[in-house]
């Protein structure tokens, strides 16, 4: 049974109602839900002779037929959308104009410093310590900021035929591992399971993953896409290839190994019912999970704190753009699709999609609920991990940068100003911190420093500063974050920050590297090899005392398009 050309994707999937080609048999195809069904099915035992000019499939068929018929477009809009609606928002887009300011500074500081080496040096030198002195003010303004964010109890308010569909989106690849956990996980989320739309959404050739979602026998609101062969293969492209399926009017992101807590959907939706539209997206505080599993996940652990619990709540307290972190991040669909979802050249995609949002006037908040996650515990997928996310964040600021002007009218003057503050912390600091570091050691060790000029006057006292106020604000960030998070025991850890510096500026120097020769890579992270985690286990074990029997809705359809080992392909009947 073929679609008609009048199938138009994703309208025929969401209307459940697409065209049947031929002139024999049936011309339309329905995959009708909840009340349109029980509708037919009235009119059906009425004596309607529906059969004749209707066939009823189930909503998983119809979508899959559609998406088969759509496969190119599909595939160009999840790759290429935000590229083709303003190549200067991507990754994707060429930066000659850059590359070329680039080598012209590089050309003339080195003419500059032929020169006179000494007094380049510490222009240079001072330019550096200025943007790195503003950056932990700029830290320390957002951690006193924190301090005024309240976080009361969460109580539900709204009655649940109030509440809106949410969609859930997960991207599996190669995460067959922890499938029963983060479906442990979903399933123990306090929403209405009428009102809960999940996609999760895996690669066409990652058969372990594929059947370990087949063995849970999943309910009827989960739905497997699929993602075609494409490039590039990363998790962006997969999420936009699931969003314009999505049914809810909300919608979030989780990771495969993510334990949300149960009331966070519900918490989230009464945030979006109650706020203007101009709030586009919650970030939910991530915390780690597997702590215990190592001195790495332990600094790991202090240094989520730090992002979720202090400097991320006080940058939105103060009304300034943020880049998201990669999960649990919530959104109204509507405005999502506006801004054409996710770059599918960027490899870290979540602050790219954040510092968007502002960038078309959007707003993004806190949500207190907490989502457990896993830390890498060794140090080989540790810097593996944090490369990928220097690499995207070097994409993000490159992106950023490409039209200075037009992101100043965008942000205005502060909000540029505090968002090229913050890109400074993350994409030049942190491969300059050693050498910064052992330059204030090398002067330390050297004696009290004895000016003879007011330049260096000037970069004495701008140095000390540095050296004062950064040290500073690491350790009362650290602690403050410690303190919401409770993981006070862990002060012992903060004596091996600066190995963790040093393997952040490693992270740093690899994705440069990988920046050049294959920007577009993604370096997948292996999930379900804690060995301490305490959310994992009671979950599972949830989960298997459950008797759940099989989907009403069949077999789930697990295919993309035409040619895939996977079809599956149940019997249309007619009404």
């Amino acid at each position: 049974m073929a679609l008609g050309d009048g199938a138009r994707y994703p309208h025929a999937i969401h209307a459940g109602l697409a065209p049947l080609d031929g002139d024999a048999g049936p011309g339309w195809l329905a995959a009708p839900r909840g009340r349109l069904l029980a509708h037919l099915l009235a009119r059906a035992r009425g004596g309607d002779r529906l059969g004749a000019r209707l066939a009823i499939t189930t909503p998983s068929h119809l979508s899959r037929l559609v998406r088969a018929a759509a496969t190119a477009s599909i595939l160009r809009e999840a790759s290429l959308g935000l590229a083709n609606l303003d190549p200067s928002l991507s990754a994707k887009a060429p930066s000659q104009p850059q590359c070329a300011f680039a080598m012209t500074a590089i050309a003339a500081s080195t003419f500059a410093f032929g020169l006179a080496p000494a007094f380049t040096l510490a222009v240079v030198s001072l330019s550096m310590t200025c943007f790195f002195l503003a950056s932990i003010w700029l830290r320390l303004f957002a951690g006193a900021a924190s301090t005024a964010c309240g976080q009361e109890p969460f109580r539900a308010r709204v009655e649940d035929r109030r509440l809106p569909v949410y969609s859930v989106v997960a991207a599996l690849h190669r995460e067959a591992r922890v499938v029963p956990q983060l479906a442990a996980a979903l399933d123990a989320i306090d929403y209405p399971r009428g009102k809960l739309d999940i996609k999760l959404v895996i690669e066409h050739d990652d058969r372990a993953t594929r059947r370990a979602i087949e063995a849970l026998h999943l309910a009827a609101n989960y739905e497997i896409v699929v993602a075609p062969a494409g490039w590039p293969r990363t998790k962006p492209r997969a999420l936009n290839i699931a969003l314009p399926l999505v049914r809810g009017e909300l919608l979030v992101i989780f990771d495969a190994e993510d334990a949300p807590a149960p009331g966070q959907l519900r918490e989230a939706a009464e945030r979006f019912l109650r706020a203007p539209r101009k709030l586009a997206c919650l970030q939910a505080r991530l915390a780690i999970d597997n702590i215990e599993d190592s001195w790495l996940t332990r600094l790991f652990a202090i240094e989520y704190a730090v992002l979720f619990d202090v400097l991320n709540p006080g940058l939105a307290g103060l009304g300034l753009p943020l880049p998201l972190g990669g999960s649990s991040n919530h959104f109204r669909t509507e405005v999502l699709r506006e801004v054409c979802g996710w770059d599918a050249w960027n490899v870290t995609e979540d602050a790219d999609l954040g510092l968007r949002l502002a960038r078309f006037g959007y707003g993004t908040g806190i949500l207190p609920s907490s989502t457990q996650e896993e830390a890498p515990a060794r140090i080989d997928a540790w810097l593996w991990q944090r490369q990928r996310w220097s690499k995207g964040w070097m994409q993000t600021f490159i992106t950023l940068t490409r039209e200075p002007r037009r992101l100043v009218a965008e942000l205005g003057a502060a909000n540029s100003l505090a968002l090229a503050l913050t890109m400074t912390s993350l994409v030049i600091a942190p491969p300059l911190w050693p050498f910064f570091t052992a330059l204030m050691v090398h002067d330390l060790c050297a004696g009290l420093p004895s000016p003879a000029s007011a330049l260096e006057l000037i970069e004495v006292v701008l140095w000390m500063s540095a050296g004062l106020f950064g040290t500073g604000s690491i350790l009362w960030l650290a602690l403050l974050g410690m303190k919401r998070r409770k993981l006070l025991g862990l002060w012992p850890f903060l004596a091996l920050l600066p190995l963790y510096y040093l393997l952040t500026s490693a992270a740093a120097w690899l994705a440069l590297y990988d920046l050049i020769l294959r920007p577009y890579h993604w370096h997948k992270t292996e999930h379900g090899l804690a060995k301490t985690s305490w959310q994992a286990m009671p979950a599972l074990a949830a989960r298997e005392a459950a008797v759940r029997p099989p989907s009403s809705e069949g077999k789930r359809d697990l295919s993309f398009g035409r040619g895939n080992d996977f079809q599956d392909a149940p019997t249309t009947q007619p009404a």
